[in-house]
């Protein structure tokens, strides 16, 4: 504050500041006026108070005079702004701020690990400002740097210390940049990015631009964020995720890649219908990763087509791009009718699907048989059979009045799938004639005409011949004829007889057989023979009555035929084919039989009527010679002469159990080893006195068993140990037939 006394009688007093602006009353400036003098008073100054004050007095005349004050502040040290700590991105300049301030000004000084920084340096630098500057600060340089003032006209000193913090910028590290999974197979994928840096970086996940959050169930994150792991890959979980590492010196990212790969699935295949003759085009659309190639297969002939083929005659082709293929039929066919298989193939798998060509075409008519034959009274069927495809509808018309379908008077119309069957019976000549059978659906009609002609018995047979004629039997044989009349042939009637006699013997033939025996002919007799066909409408015309003579009643008949054939076991089988008997039946065949290396004959009789004889038994490995003779009332035969050989003898054991089943041979086992266990302990019994067979007798004689009896039983048990001995040896020894039955039985016995 200053006080200013003034002569005279002042109007005003006011006060200036250095800055020359008049000054008035506030918190921290107070005017006091009394009278001719005034004073100034300054609160809390600052150093930005000092300055020259003038204090101006004015009187009613309104003249001025003036004095000034110089005020002088003087500050203490003050540190106005020193940040600890005070952080430096790792690689900048840094400075660090010591803002310090007195009156008069400090003089300030740096250390660090307690020695002072006396000179620029490389490192370090002492500006103008008082603050030091560090070049390319790293974390070596981090520490406590002390910042001391000084003002030496007062002797007055301060510091602070000031701590450097170098953040160091994220730095990441990935394992493992790229990877593969299947989709569908619900794998699991980790990631890993691990980040460096100072303070330690906090990572995240990001897709998309999207950060990842562990919301969802199918994202897993771990050790801080370092690893994200992926679980149930699906198809669209491929692609690019980013790992994020920030601190306070900065930010750094990395890319890491999921190919998912995935099993090819068809996602588009219909069923087609196309028109014959028209075009057919069959897409087949498949999804997966890698893009699948896509195949078809025709059913129908097995052929495969694959993308550019082509058939051999031009009309299918196929052409594909970005899994979609499509297979074009020109000009369909109904050959083309029926499944295409599409497959969709990779590296990975494949998926296959069918559809089916459906073709519609116009109505086709099946049968080209279009006359009919019948007679009055005589109902005939006339059938109109069609394909076609929608099915047809069918109408039968009459010199084209249309037949209704539930018939008229004489007619009927029986309907069924792809049939129509038209029922007409004749009644007079007006019924027979054209009938007209029109198909149609929504592709095309078509018509067929059958006609209805009148039938006629068959023509005549022609070349009858006579065969194998003997004493009491003949063969006719015949050409059927050229016309049977407009219905087919039931069979032929054959008629003979003794050209001494009128009256004609009938033969029927068997259905439509041209050949018929005579039988119970009288020997050395001329007859006459004629054929006629019959069928529906009546029996035609007979053929050329032909002549021919049984023979006469000869003294012996002809030798047999004889054909061999290997029998069961040893036994050997010979077929017996009858010749001329000379016109008396055959009583017996005299079979004779001896082996290549014997005299004697042995001699088997076999009734006349028998068309084969049994040779048994017979030796194995051995040649046997054969006579055969037969004999009727008149005489004997010459003889038919025969050699055969018998095989090896086979092996008794396959022979054997090649015939049963694995019951009957583990059933044959048990019996075998429970008759061994009775045999020995029947020997116990009996040698040793010992067994089960022992102690069952003892129990039930055990005192009424005497020593004499004991000897007794013990000389019966010998016998029939050596009786069941000897039929032990006869069950070791098969028979020859290998008859298993015989076994059984002979095992029951023991």
């Amino acid at each position: 504050s200053k006080l200013f006394f003034l002569i005279g009688e002042p109007v005003s007093l006011d006060w200036y500041n250095p800055q020359g602006e008049r000054m008035v009353p506030s918190q921290r400036v107070a005017l006091h006026n009394e009278g001719v003098r005034s004073r100034l008073t300054l609160y809390n100054a600052k150093i930005e108070d000092a300055g020259i004050y003038r204090c101006q007095a004015s009187d009613a005349q309104g003249h001025t005079q003036e004095a000034t004050v110089v005020l002088e502040i003087y500050q203490k040290l003050t540190f106005r702004d020193v940040r600890s700590p005070q952080e430096f991105r790792q690689g900048d300049v840094a400075e660090v701020v010591c803002d310090v301030t007195s009156s008069p000004v400090p003089v300030v000084s740096w250390f660090y690990n307690n020695m002072e920084i006396i000179e620029d340096t490389e490192k370090f630098q002492l500006l103008q400002n008082n603050n030091l500057q560090v070049q390319r600060v790293t974390k070596a340089d981090e520490g406590v740097y002390r910042c001391e003032a000084r003002v030496e006209a007062r002797g007055e000193i301060d510091f602070r210390d000031i701590i450097l913090v170098v953040n160091v910028p994220p730095v990441v590290s990935v394992p493992q940049q790229s990877f593969n999974a299947t989709a569908d197979y619900g794998e699991s994928v980790t990631f890993t990015c691990r980040a460096y840096g100072s303070p330690e970086p906090d990572v995240t996940w990001h897709r998309y631009d999207k950060l990842i959050t562990i919301e969802s169930e199918r994202y897993v994150m771990r050790a801080r964020g370092t690893t994200l792991t992926v679980r149930n890959i699906q198809q669209d979980d491929g692609g690019s995720y980013t790992c994020k590492a920030s601190n306070k010196a900065g930010e750094v990212e990395h890319e890491l890649f999921l190919k998912v790969f995935v099993q090819p699935h068809i996602t588009k295949l219909r069923n087609v219908t196309a028109v014959e003759g028209s075009a057919a085009m069959i897409s087949c659309k498949a999804e997966g990763e890698p893009l699948p190639e896509i195949t078809w297969r025709r059913a129908s002939d097995g052929r495969s087509f694959s993308d550019g083929d082509k058939s051999p005659d031009g009309r299918v082709e196929v052409r594909g791009r970005y899994g979609e293929s499509m297979l074009t039929i020109v000009v369909v066919k109904l050959s083309d009718w029926g499944r295409f298989d599409c497959e969709a193939l990779s590296r990975i798998g494949g998926h296959q699907k069918s559809m089916f060509l459906d073709i519609e075409y116009a109505p086709k008519f099946q049968s080209n048989h279009t006359i009919f034959f019948s007679w009055e009274g005589n109902p005939v069927n006339i059938s109109c059979d069609v394909m076609s495809n929608p099915p047809a509808t069918m109408l039968w018309r009459r010199e084209k009045l249309t037949i209704p379908s539930e018939g008229a008077g004489n007619m009927r119309v029986h309907s069924a799938p792809g049939r129509s069957l038209l029922e007409v019976t004749p009644m007079s000549d007006r019924d027979f004639g054209r009938y007209n059978c029109t198909a149609r659906n929504n592709i095309g009609m078509r018509f067929q005409e059958f006609i209805l002609a009148q039938a006629d018995v068959p023509s005549n047979p022609y070349s009858v011949r006579l065969s194998s004629v003997v004493q009491r039997m003949a063969t006719v044989t015949f050409t059927k004829p050229d016309s049977h009349g407009g219905v087919p042939i039931s069979h032929y009637l054959v008629k003979y007889k003794d050209i001494s006699s009128q009256n004609w013997k009938d033969v029927k033939s068997q259905g439509t057989q041209t050949i018929v025996l005579l039988t119970n002919l009288e020997p050395n007799t001329t007859y006459e023979v004629r054929v006629a066909a019959v069928n529906g409408k009546g029996q035609g015309e007979f053929s050329r009555t032909e002549s021919f003579q049984t023979l006469p009643i000869r003294e012996s008949p002809l030798p047999p035929s004889v054909q061999g054939q290997r029998g069961v076991g040893k036994a050997y089988r010979l077929g017996l084919v009858k010749h001329d008997d000379g016109g008396m039946p055959i009583l017996e065949y005299i079979v004779k039989y001896k082996t290549d290396k014997e005299e004697q004959w042995m001699t088997k009789l076999v009734p006349g009527v028998n068309d084969f004889v049994l040779l048994q038994p017979l030796q194995w490995n051995t040649q046997y010679e054969v006579e055969i003779t037969a004999r009727n009332v008149k005489g004997l035969s010459e003889p038919t002469f025969l050699k055969f050989s018998m095989p090896q003898k086979p092996d008794i054991t396959d022979s054997l159990f090649s015939g049963l089943g694995l019951g009957a041979v583990v059933g044959l086992g048990l019996a075998g080893l429970l008759l061994l266990l009775v045999l020995v302990d029947i020997s116990c019994f009996f040698l040793r006195q010992c067994g089960l067979l022992m102690c069952i007798t003892r129990k039930l004689c055990s005192k009424k068993t005497a020593t004499s009896g004991k000897s007794k039983e013990l000389e019966e048990g010998k016998a029939a140990y050596l009786q069941i001995s000897i039929r032990q040896n006869n069950v070791s020894l098969f028979t020859e037939s290998n008859n298993v039955t015989t076994l059984v039985f002979m095992s029951t016995t023991l």
